[in-house]
């Protein structure tokens, strides 16, 4: 059983998480800017087993897609056809910025610490992962 990679992915900067092998725990990994998400995915895919990427897609309230949506269907395409063999899932990621920065107060993070985008966004493919395993689970 290989792990599960998250990514949420944004315009400047792209959160990722991912699991153990045995797919039971979501663990935050790190950020990385968007022009480097290609050389990342190589790196790590390259020495770790990844039996599955899930990738957030916000919607809206109506349950239609979000205009960051824009953004994400082209990293999408490539990502499928740079990886043809590879399980890809899109998950529903709306209010996970919301949950990471309620995650970040629990956890006593001063405000300067909360204003880390970069930690929003690992905190965030976390939440999306952790989603992920639950909707996997129930099934």
């Amino acid at each position: 059983m290989g792990r599960v990679l998250a990514i949420d992915y944004g315009r400047k900067r792209v959160g990722i998480a991912v699991t153990d092998p045995l797919q039971i725990i979501a663990n935050s990994l790190t950020t990385v800017h968007s022009k480097d998400i290609w050389t990342f995915l190589a790196e790590y895919l390259g020495k770790e087993d990844v039996e599955c990427i899930v990738v957030g897609y916000p919607k809206q309230m109506n349950n239609q897609a979000s205009e960051a949506v824009r953004f994400i269907n082209p990293f999408l395409k490539k990502l499928t056809k740079t990886y043809p063999d590879m399980e890809v899932k899109i998950v529903d990621e709306r209010f996970t910025s919301k949950m990471a920065h309620q995650t970040m107060i629990d956890a006593g993070l001063r405000k300067k610490a909360r204003q880390n985008k970069a930690l929003v966004d690992t905190i965030s493919a976390t939440i999306i992962l952790q989603s992920y395993l639950e909707q996997k689970s129930k099934y």
